[in-house]
């Protein structure tokens, strides 16, 4: 059994877009929106202002009180939008509840949208197009099997969650990569059954869902969910101790694609299309 060391892989990305981002001339400025005082979306606008700043990429963090209109948040994603400064945009999710995110995600330039959620972006990868951006986590969970050299064409797949985060897209980019993909969520029946016949399952759920041995000794599992357990521990959605000597390849929570999502935003924010 090999771990997806996400740690070791996002390290090596990272080097490769500082190295990338040396050579350019125009170099790429990222604005965070940040909205609120939520702290764990402050710890993770600053771990991105690190990455960011680490591989050359001058990142701009622009904060507004939890209180905010969703108009006066879209005029100033209109005001990014035109400024030839900023090559990337990012919103820090979630947003208050009187904002609707899809509705914000839909006012920023496809060009500019790093986290791939904008509906161009996203509505290009449904139809086989290339999109700007790739959402970051699915972005980064390929990246990481594609450096531990996993085929995914003809694999069949399962595709664990179905949020437009991480669940749908993911499908997406797999059946772009030719894999035979199953999407499985609350109300499908019979899971344990059908991850025991995947050659690769991919969970993003939030909660301890994946409990039984596979059924191949090559099969991969990669784990994208993290929670606090009840003695306040970091964990995901695999069983870790009891699947992992049924398998081929894992990712370890934490560890995992934890690091690969940060790599793979920092790999979008060094594109420039504007």
């Amino acid at each position: 059994m090999i771990i997806l060391d996400g740690k070791k892989v996002s390290l090596k990305i990272l080097e490769e877009v500082k190295e990338k981002v040396a050579q350019i001339d125009r170099k790429p400025h990222l604005a965070v929106i940040l909205v609120g005082n939520n702290p764990a979306s402050k710890i993770y606008v600053n771990n991105k202002k690190k990455a960011a700043e680490a591989v050359g990429i001058k990142t701009t963090i622009i904060e507004f009180e939890e209180k905010i209109s969703e108009l006066e948040l879209i005029n100033k994603i209109e005001e990014l939008n035109v400024d030839n400064n900023i090559t990337g945009i990012l919103v820090q999710l979630p947003l208050p509840q009187h904002i609707n995110s899809k509705n914000i995600a839909a006012h920023i330039n496809p060009k500019k949208d790093v986290d791939g959620f904008s509906p161009e972006n996203v509505g290009r990868l449904a139809i086989g197009l290339e999109p700007y951006f790739y959402p970051a986590t699915p972005q980064g969970v390929l990246m990481l099997l594609d450096e531990y050299g996993i085929e995914l064409e003809s694999a069949n797949a399962v595709v664990i969650g179905r949020s437009n985060i991480v669940g749908k897209p993911m499908t997406q980019m797999l059946l772009k990569r030719n894999a035979t993909v199953t999407s499985c969520h609350s109300f499908t029946k019979n899971l344990d059954r059908i991850i025991k016949t995947a050659d690769v399952v991919i969970s993003a759920v939030g909660k301890k869902i994946v409990r039984c041995k596979m059924g191949n000794k090559n099969s991969v599992i990669v784990d994208v969910g993290i929670y606090k357990d009840s003695n306040g521990q970091l964990t995901g959605d695999v069983d870790f101790d009891y699947v992992s000597d049924s398998v081929g390849f894992i990712s370890p929570v934490p560890g995992g694609v934890g690091p690969m999502t940060i790599a793979s935003l920092m790999y979008n924010a060094s594109k420039i299309y504007c």
